[in-house]
């Protein structure tokens, strides 16, 4: 499960008024939830897109702290696509990239540079 941190003085519900809503517009109907750390994650078992097998995906809430998106996209080994899976290979990253940049405001690239500051501040990390 990877965590999306929010730009400085956004929040995840003025940027997803409706997660619900926008996270079946984006990878199709949600078929349950799912606990993590106390907060409780949309799950989309049978995503439209073929290439994703599964999903989870939602606010994951702290106590005095913003909230982040919490996301876990389960892929299909790419050796074991077929050739319309693979064209909708890019489809799938390109919702993917979307949905991240209109819940984050944050770009693929920024996204990995806070991934990186994140873990270079880790204090449990070793170098």
């Amino acid at each position: 499960m990877k965590e999306y941190k929010m730009r400085r003085g956004e929040h995840l519900e003025d940027r997803i008024p409706d997660m619900e809503a926008t996270v079946e517009e984006y990878f199709g109907p949600i078929t349950g939830t799912e606990e993590y750390k106390g907060s409780d994650l949309y799950v989309i078992g049978k995503p439209d897109n073929p290439v994703f097998e599964r999903i989870v995906v939602g606010a994951v809430e702290y106590s005095g702290k913003k909230d982040k998106l919490g996301v876990d996209f389960v892929e299909q080994d790419p050796s074991e696509l077929g050739p319309d899976e693979l064209e909708a290979a890019g489809d799938a990253v390109s919702a993917k990239n979307e949905f991240l940049l209109e819940a984050t405001a944050r770009d693929a690239k920024s996204r990995r540079d806070s991934l990186k500051r994140s873990v270079e501040d880790d204090p449990d990390h070793d170098v």
